[in-house]
C-alpha cells in the first residue's frame, strides 16, 4: 500500500503542474490577444440615396437632355480603409460618361455626401445608370452601383 500512496501524491502533484502551466499559458494567450488586437476589415462604404437622404425616390422617369430633367441622387462615400484614401465617382448611362465627381480625400472614418446629377442622352426604357467608384491605387472600378431609369 506504501506505493500506492506515493505513486498517487506523485501523479496528483504531476496534475496540479500541469493544469497550473495551463492556466498559465491561457492567460499569457488572453494578455498577448489583448494587447495586438487584430485588425479589423477595410473596406469603403459607397452608396446612392434619394434627395431626402432615404433608399426611396430615386429618379425612374426622365426626358431626354432636356434643361431641368437631369436625375439626381445623392451619393455617399464613407472610408473604413484605415488610412487616407482619394476616390472618384463616374457616372455613365448605357455605357456612355454622363458626369464625373473629382477627387475626394478621406481619412480613415471620413465621410463625402453630394449630389450628383445625370442626364440622359437617348430615348428609351430600363436604361441602366450605374455609379462607378474608383480608389487611387487601385487598378479598375473599385465598386459599381446602378440603377435603371426610363426616359422619353
Amino acid at each position: 500500500m506504501g506505493i500506492k500512496v506515493k505513486f498517487e501524491r506523485i501523479w496528483g502533484g504531476v496534475l496540479s503542474i500541469i493544469l497550473a502551466l495551463a492556466i498559465l499559458g491561457a492567460l499569457g494567450m488572453l494578455g498577448f490577444t489583448i494587447a495586438n488586437p487584430k485588425a479589423g476589415e477595410k473596406f469603403t462604404e459607397f452608396y446612392i440615396l434619394g434627395l431626402d437622404g432615404k433608399a426611396i425616390d430615386y429618379p425612374e422617369g426622365l426626358m431626354v437632355g432636356e434643361e431641368g430633367e437631369e436625375g439626381e441622387v445623392m451619393v455617399g462615400i464613407i472610408n473604413w480603409e484605415q488610412e487616407q484614401a482619394t476616390y472618384r465617382v463616374e457616372v455613365t448611362i448605357e455605357g456612355v460618361k454622363s458626369n464625373e465627381v473629382g477627387m475626394v480625400t478621406l481619412g480613415d472614418g471620413g465621410k463625402w455626401e453630394g449630389v450628383v446629377g445625370f442626364v440622359p442622352g437617348r430615348v428609351g426604357d430600363n436604361q441602366k445608370v450605374e455609379f462607378l467608384l474608383y480608389k487611387q491605387g487601385w487598378d479598375g472600378v473599385y465598386q459599381r452601383l446602378h440603377l435603371w431609369v426610363d426616359v422619353q
